[in-house]
């Protein structure tokens, strides 16, 4: 079974960041994907839809540093469903994704690299970030020791 997600998109707001007592960290912002189609006369129209974008430990404090409202930014995650309650105690259902890595597409002030794909995820970034994802969730089992791969 898979559970991936792939959006590029731009956001719609600054990243927030939250602490918790154990140290754990999420960074939350939303993420306005559009698709062009058109019409039954002819006329073009763009569909926008947004995103709750979620991710944990030092991606949050990087998305948090490096993430402003309106850049253009490419992610890969999951999707994940929450429950829950709100003021009046009716039960209220949220879609988020949670990112495993993201990467900036717009052009850098200074030290771009100028290469036109140099902002794309590569196989070891993917494998870092899905590491310290899954171990920075303050719900997932935390291990310390990398070497337990069962490979």
């Amino acid at each position: 079974m898979i559970n991936k997600v792939t959006l590029i998109g731009n956001l719609g707001r600054d990243p927030e960041i939250r602490h918790f007592e154990g140290g754990g960290k999420v960074t939350k912002f939303s993420l306005a994907t559009n698709e062009n189609y058109q019409d039954k006369n002819g006329a073009w129209q763009t569909q926008t839809e947004w995103h709750n974008i979620i991710c944990w430990g030092s991606m949050a404090e990087r998305a948090e540093r490096q993430l402003k409202k309106g850049m253009l930014i490419y992610c890969e995650g999951k999707i994940s469903y929450r429950k829950w309650q709100d003021k009046e105690g009716q039960d209220r259902y949220t879609t988020d994704i949670r990112i495993a890595l993201y990467r900036i597409l717009e052009k850098r002030e200074s030290g771009s690299s100028g290469l036109p794909n140099a902002d794309f995820p590569n196989i070891e970034d993917r494998f870092e970030s899905t590491t310290q994802t899954e171990n920075s969730d303050p719900a997932s089992p935390q291990t310390s020791d990398k070497d337990d791969l069962p490979f």
